[in-house]
């Protein structure tokens, strides 16, 4: 071995002339059999012993790169002689073949990255990439029997070279400090992708070859692959991003689509690779990529054919890389339902998980894959966190994906029937009907319609008619369960897709008489639910049927029925008007069914609908609303009294409160928008689901329907205080101001003019009789509105917060909740309450006394609310346990209108001047106002969940604890310089 280490030093030694350098490069390549033909004449010196390549290889090949190539780089380029040098690096097509070659390679990745790079060595790197990828080291580092004769040595070679391979575009990049050019091969992007390319190709040979034995090996391969991130949970935007999947999936489908005995084995390696994942985060990390990487339709919820063939395409690809549910070990399946779960997907997703769930193939239904899958799916469904936490987009991918699956299994199956009957599942379904929004209530709705028609059951809400709340949304789900995605013919490629649909007679469609369920009693499973709140709408009564309103309006026609009834004339004075409702002169005898007619025509103002009239809301609401706004030194406070007496329901609190708000706008000659405009209600009302309900979701249901008004209005003008701000910022750069002015300005266009109705017409004259008014709502809205209502709740909290004092030494039974369902300060009133206040705030900016009494008093009462405990009840529950502080603690509700309140008071105080008076005056307030909200930003944006949140609540909620953070230090950074100890509060 002294020759080959001479050898060595003399590369390392200054070289006299060039033969004696192509003697030196010309003996050990020729001994290890590696000497091209036509360069064997420059092999003057050979070697009398054998070179280890192992051993010998890598002095020589660092010998060359930091000594030889610096010195001779341009002689031998001259003399065309480059060649026989790089031959140590990447043996020609010659001897491509031979098993040095690789090993030669394998030495090269090595010798080069581990000396500092430059301009050649990374050029020979990129040859040496493309010409000796990953798969050729692959096959000759475990080809290698005699020189590793234990199979642990070639897993540690390989698991250097795999380092060693996966580190050049990191090395590349910091070698050049972004000064350099980067060849094209060696950046990340491409590099990476070829890599994944070469690792597919691995891939299909081990498992034509079935190799059983290289498993470790590519289970090592794709786990330093998902550290490098090459399986992203996204699909790449930009060229310098790089995924796997992005790269190997077409062909991975290619190859899987050809059949036969090739396509079973490679999908049966595909499977093995899953299954022998070391941990389940590398699983789950392949998987989640794949998913993101498969092809759904444009329009989810398309039930096209093409539509329907493309998601079985992309079924069938799941099924043979992943294999069936039912067939794979436990492990995988985990890590499977993890991956789709936990996820928010795309609704189109959803009927590719379902398609494959089921098998992926027409007429072989997997229902016990189903059965498995449906488990998992509906843990998460029914669970109450997701069901009032997660946004919409959430609950329409995991009910889309809990219906899909349900439609392929039998109608009336045994899993079906445990499912209706199942406690969780019941539980879930009210959960669902009590949420306050309408499209995620809907969803639960809508599941538990399907869960009870497959199950031979009837049950129908009947309030699936118009387009709000997510009604078209149910209506499209509908029309795709119609027909299974599996039950589709695809004929030709997989880029160009021919489908044929087949078309079952009973394809989620009605069961026939065999499927329906027997009326002998079935015992139900353990864990059985007996709340029939579900299904006590389809019960069986044996009282005979009300008559619809068509026969009662065809026996109001009858004339044999109206001999001799007298034509009530309509009230001309109030005293007339008092006496046809209270019925002060007493009833006659035979008048006694003139009543209804003579309620129904008298009827402006009024609090209880004793007869169920039509539009009684819509009356009592516009009567109301005028009275305030006609005569607001009288009406205004005597509605503020009223309302924190203890005599009225919540339907009557919110009235007045809409009266309040929505006649000082009226006063204040501010428009009303569109959605806070008394419009007659339209379908039935009453029929479902506001009188069939239990008390706390027929309060749910009130708080959407009555109280949409002011809160739109309050929305609104929390949504302009943060365009305000988003204009003070824009206004800083002219490019966002000339960018904003051109994408907010829209070119006119043709709208229709519609001529308003009678009662349009006089609404429209009674509210500019009242504009015309020598009364301005800026003389009265502090005296009559704001500190009426804000004075009495204060002393309203008082009085409650002291009877709940007198009760704490009670048992618990006994104490007195000023919290309570129905009551004030419960959440439902209470931000209904902040709502209110906040319009009135807003509409009052222009009264003279605000900038100095009413917004701080106005914020005073948004931040205590929003921080501080209004029940003794809350309190104990903050001292019990709660991590997440009071503000966690609030209801959702609550959090917003409060912050929307801040909110509104901080712009116009921005508006008015500048916040030098909220700043000057009351700066501990307004630092409070911003501590509170960026505390509650925190806590979003670490995830805690909040009381009363999900779906469109807590994207509001986001929303205003935002805006109140920015408007707090656009103030503060204004005005601190002249704040006393700013840095103490």
């Amino acid at each position: 071995m002294d020759q080959i280490r001479d050898v060595v030093n003399k590369l390392k030694a200054p070289i006299p002339d060039l033969p004696t350098l192509l003697a030196l490069i010309s003996g050990p390549l020729d001994s290890i059999g590696l000497l091209p033909p036509h360069y064997g004449q420059y092999n003057t010196a050979p070697l009398p012993v054998a070179v280890n390549i192992s051993r010998h290889v890598p002095p020589i090949q660092r010998a060359l790169l930091e000594h030889v190539i610096p010195t001779w780089e341009i002689v031998l380029s001259q003399e065309k002689l480059t060649s026989l040098v790089e031959q140590w690096f990447i043996p020609d097509a010659f001897s491509y073949a031979k098993p040095a070659a690789g090993e030669v390679a394998v030495h090269a990745y090595a010798a080069i990255l581990s000396l500092p790079l430059t301009s050649y060595s990374m050029n020979l790197l990129a040859r040496l990439t493309k010409a000796y990828p990953l798969d050729r080291l692959h096959s000759r580092v475990f080809s290698l029997r005699d020189a590793h004769p234990s199979p642990s040595q070639s897993i540690f070679e390989w698991e250097d070279v795999v380092k060693s391979i996966l580190s050049v575009p990191a090395r590349v990049a910091n070698a050049l400090e972004g000064k350099g050019e980067c060849p094209k091969e060696l950046e990340q992007g491409p590099y990476y992708s070829q890599i994944s390319l070469r690792s597919e190709a691995l891939f299909w040979k081990l498992s034509q070859e079935q190799a059983d034995e290289s498993m470790p090996s590519i289970t090592y391969l794709l786990t330093k692959l998902v550290n490098i991130g090459a399986f992203p949970t996204s699909k790449p935007t930009s060229p310098s991003q790089y995924s796997f999947f992005l790269s190997t999936l077409p062909t991975i489908r290619a190859r899987l689509s050809k059949g036969g005995n090739a396509a079973t084995l490679y999908s049966a390696f595909w499977a093995t690779i899953l299954e022998s994942s070391p941990s389940s985060f590398t699983l789950q990390s392949i998987l989640t990529s794949l998913f993101a990487h498969i092809s759904v339709p444009d329009a989810p919820l398309d039930p096209s054919p093409p539509s329907r063939a493309l998601v079985k395409r992309e079924a069938t690809l799941l099924l043979g890389i992943i294999g069936r549910l039912s067939e794979g070990k436990q492990y995988v399946l985990d890590s499977t339902s993890t991956a789709m779960l936990a996820r928010d997907w795309s609704e189109g997703h959803a009927r590719v998980y379902a398609c494959w769930a089921a098998g992926a193939t027409a007429g072989a239904i997997d229902t016990k894959a189903v059965s498995a899958f449906l488990t998992p799916t509906l843990n998460i469904w029914t669970s109450p966190e997701h069901i009032k936490h997660s946004l919409l987009g959430r609950h329409r991918y995991l009910t889309l994906l809990f219906l899909a699956t349900i439609s392929y299994l039998p109608n009336s199956s045994a899993t079906l029937r445990d499912l209706a009957l199942s406690g969780p599942f019941i539980r879930g379904i009210g959960t669902y009907i009590g949420h306050l929004d309408p499209s995620v209530r809907r969803c639960g709705m809508l599941v538990a319609e399907e869960v009870a028609h497959r199950s031979g059951k009837e049950l129908d809400f009947k309030d699936w008619d118009g387009d709000d709340g997510g009604k078209p949304w149910a209506r499209d789900v509908r029309q795709l369960l119609g027909h299974k995605d599996v039950d589709v013919q695809i004929t030709g490629s997989s880029e160009e897709l021919v489908v044929e649909e087949i078309i079952e007679e009973n394809a989620f469609g009605p069961p026939d008489e065999s499927s329906q369920m027997s009326q002998s009693f079935v015992s139900p499973p353990e864990d059985y639910d007996s709340d029939d709140s579900l299904i006590g709408y389809a019960a069986p009564s044996s009282r005979s049927p009300s008559p619809t309103l068509s026969e009662l309006a065809e026996v109001e026609k009858d004339p044999s029925l109206r001999v001799g009834k007298v034509k009530i004339v309509p009230p001309v004075y109030l005293a007339q008007l008092g006496e046809m409702i209270r019925g002060t002169s007493g009833l006659k005898t035979g008048q006694e069914s003139q009543e209804v007619e003579k309620v129904e025509i008298a009827l402006n103002v009024g609090l209880h609908n004793n007869y169920d009239l039509d539009g009684f809301d819509v009356k009592r609401q516009a009567a109301l609303n005028a009275l305030v706004a006609c005569c607001p030194q009288k009406a205004a406070p005597a509605a503020v009294e009223e309302f924190f007496k203890n005599q009225y329901s919540t339907d009557q609190r919110y009235v007045i409160l809409n009266a309040l708000a929505l006649g000082a706008r009226e006063l204040a000659c501010l428009p009303l928008p569109e959605t806070a405009a008394v419009q007659p209600l339209t379908g039935d009302r009453v029929s479902f689901p506001s009188k069939r309900l239990p008390g706390v979701q027929h309060q749910g249901y009130l708080l959407v329907s009555s109280t949409r008004q002011v809160q739109e209005l309050l929305r609104d003008a929390a949504r302009l205080a943060i365009e305000n701000t988003r204009e003070a910022n824009a206004d800083r750069t002219p490019d966002l101001v000339r960018e904003r002015q051109l994408r907010i300005r829209q070119p006119s266009k043709v709208t229709e003019v519609r001529q308003p109705s009678t009662v349009q017409l006089l609404e429209q004259l009674r509210i500019s009789q009242t504009r015309s008014a020598s009364i301005k709502f800026t003389d009265v809205a502090v005296e009559c509105f704001l500190y009426p209502l804000m004075n009495r709740f204060w002393l309203f909290l008082r009085d409650e917060q002291t009877r709940e004092e007198r009760t704490a030494h009670r048992d618990i039974l006994n104490q007195y909740h000023s919290a309570g369902t129905g009551l004030i300060l419960n959440a439902l009133v209470l931000s209904h309450f902040l709502a209110t206040l906040g319009v009135l705030v807003h509409a009052s900016r222009n009264a003279p006394a605000w900038i100095s009494v009413v917004a701080p008093d106005a914020l005073e009462l948004a931040v205590t609310l929003g921080t501080r405990p209004v029940s003794r009840a809350h309190e104990d529950e903050e001292e019990s346990g709660g991590e997440s502080g009071s503000a966690a603690d609030k209801n959702a509700r609550v959090l917003t209108t409060a912050l929307e309140l801040a909110l509104v008071v901080l712009d116009t105080c921005v508006e008015l001047d500048g916040g030098r008076s909220l700043s000057l005056e009351h700066t501990a307030l307004l630092l409070a106002a911003g501590e509170w909200a960026q505390e509650l930003f925190a806590l979003l944006e670490k995830g805690i969940l909040i009381k009363g949140g999900g779906g469109v609540a807590e994207v509001r909620l986001r929303k205003a604890a935002a805006g109140v953070v920015i408007k707090v230090d656009e103030v503060s950074e204004r005005w601190k310089r002249s704040m006393i100890d700013f840095t103490t509060y």
